[in-house]
């Protein structure tokens, strides 16, 4: 089924900043674990000022698994195209495996103030073109020489080179008109923050792929799945402060674009909840309900041309469990 309709499924790995240091690396390894069982083909890792770098996350995460492949959020505040690459051939180099780059334009205000960077939002992606475009160049084998308005290099040679290792698949947030430019020019992925299945306007068209950031509660009945979720997510008031604070420093359009619907907190169009990202338990829409439900909203986002679908972290294996169960009704047979 997976061949026949393109879907893929990734997961998110938990969050430094949400566990005590003695149990962050087994949670990260049981997660990888869980979500490689389940069929996930690859795992997101974040990046900010909070938490653990992303790069020895995502060692944890190959070395607790067989082929899953980290999808390593990178910033060029934080790294030089050049170590970038490095670290994407030595993963291949080291472990023969492939390493995904989800490219961070950044979006708390305040993280880009504490590191000294002014740069504008649109011109942030313009510089994320050229960093990911210098990636890409140096994968190509040849020494790379190259004058841009951001980086300079003069024959520069990637090294190690792993065999059979192109250079990595690459992921941009597509919310913004910037974003989606930057998207375009790379080939990459569009990341797109979803509305309900009948607001959403669907996959950009001139992107290749797009994938949906979504988070799944799903069980047998509409009624046990939101029981299960608002005992998760209960009500927030504090929560629902620092939402608004951060909304306040961020130019990200996405979480703008989010914090605007007319689901407001608490309520839910369907299966189609924002009730954590409003209370700052997380950074998505949530679907929650039956599998068929769930299902069903999936069925909608593939309708709308979406075949990438980025889970939120996963509360445990038997939340992947259940959300295999709703992939398959949304595909007909397991895939998650």
């Amino acid at each position: 089924m997976g061949d026949r309709t393109g879907v893929e499924i990734i997961s998110t790995c938990p969050q430094s900043s949400d566990l005590a240091p003695a149990d962050y690396a087994r949670r990260v390894a049981e997660v990888a674990r869980w979500s490689e069982a389940f069929g996930c083909t690859g795992i997101l890792v974040y990046t900010d000022n909070r938490l653990a770098d992303p790069w020895l996350v995502a060692q944890l995460v190959v070395q607790a698994t067989q082929s899953l492949r980290p999808l390593v959020a990178v910033q060029p505040v934080y790294m030089h195209p050049y170590s970038v690459a490095k670290m994407v051939a030595s993963m291949g180099h080291l472990h023969g495996r492939e390493v995904m780059l989800n490219l961070v334009a950044g979006g708390f205000k305040n993280d880009l103030d504490a590191l000294g960077d002014g740069t504008p939002h649109d011109e942030r992606y313009g510089r994320l073109v050229e960093y990911a475009y210098l990636i890409l160049r140096l994968f190509q084998g040849a020494p790379v020489t190259y004058e841009g308005t951001y980086y300079r290099v003069a024959g520069l040679r990637l090294s190690p080179r792993a065999e059979g290792v192109a250079g990595p698949r690459m992921f941009v947030s597509g919310s913004s008109e910037a974003g989606l430019g930057a998207a375009v020019a790379l080939g990459a992925t569009a990341v797109m923050y979803p509305k309900p299945p009948a607001m959403d306007p669907g996959a950009p068209k001139e992107v290749a792929r797009a994938a949906v950031r979504v988070g799944i509660v799903a069980r047998a009945t509409d009624e046990e799945a939101w029981e299960v979720a608002h005992a998760r997510f209960p009500p927030n008031r504090r929560g629902e402060i620092e939402h608004e604070l951060a909304r306040k420093t961020s130019d990200s359009v996405w979480h703008h674009a989010l914090s605007a619907l007319a689901v407001r907190p608490g309520a839910s169009a369907g299966a189609y909840w924002l009730h954590p990202f409003h209370s700052y338990r997380t950074f998505c829409p949530y679907l929650v309900g039956s599998h068929a439900t769930v299902g069903a909203a999936l069925e909608q986002y593939l309708a709308l041309g979406y075949r990438t679908f980025l889970l939120d972290i996963p509360a445990s294996e038997e939340e992947l469990s259940h959300t295999s169960v709703a992939f398959e009704k949304a595909l007909g047979e397991r895939r998650c």
